[in-house]
């Protein structure tokens, strides 16, 4: 039988983890695995690593591969390390139409990385995401949990100037 690796939950997380078990009939705690999911990585400076996984299966009593499909299909987890400040560029269809390209270009330019790459001094991480639901301010991106619509390179420069 595997070690347990519950030892690497701290008692907040478990909390806020047992906070989204109670929204779920008793025998469904699985179905907050998005959630826990979401709270080990934001513990985790904002990535995922197998043995975290293997530790949220092991609280909601699911196969880990259960937790890795979850983790590997939805965009908004990482299995590798990102910046302090994860920039999220929407490049779908109506940002696309609205000018993505060139805040793409513009954010590579400035930055200079690509998409999946994280600054020399791991301040900011550059990742291409699907429709993130903002099309009427489109091209947009998004940094935690804060849109910024309606970009130009000069908003773009003074969104970076101002991240801490």
């Amino acid at each position: 039988m595997a070690e347990s690796k519950l030892h690497l939950l701290s008692d907040e997380s478990k909390g806020e983890i047992d906070t989204w078990i109670a929204k779920y009939p008793k025998d469904q705690k699985k179905s907050a695995v998005m959630a826990a999911l979401t709270i080990v990585q934001d513990a985790n400076g904002g990535w995922l690593t197998q043995e975290l996984m293997d530790m949220v299966a092991e609280y909601l009593a699911m196969e880990p591969i259960s937790v890795y499909e979850v983790a590997t299909f939805y965009s908004m987890y990482e299995l590798k390390p990102v910046g302090r400040h994860k920039i999220c560029v929407c490049t779908n269809i109506s940002c696309m139409l609205c000018g993505s390209d060139a805040v793409v270009s513009h954010l590579k330019d400035k930055l200079g990385i690509g998409f999946g790459g994280i600054t020399t001094d791991g301040k900011i991480s550059l990742k291409e995401v699907e429709c993130l639901g903002a099309c009427g301010g489109a091209p947009m991106l998004q940094i935690g949990d804060q849109y910024y619509e309606n970009l130009t390179p000069e908003k773009i420069d003074s969104i970076l100037d101002n991240l801490k």
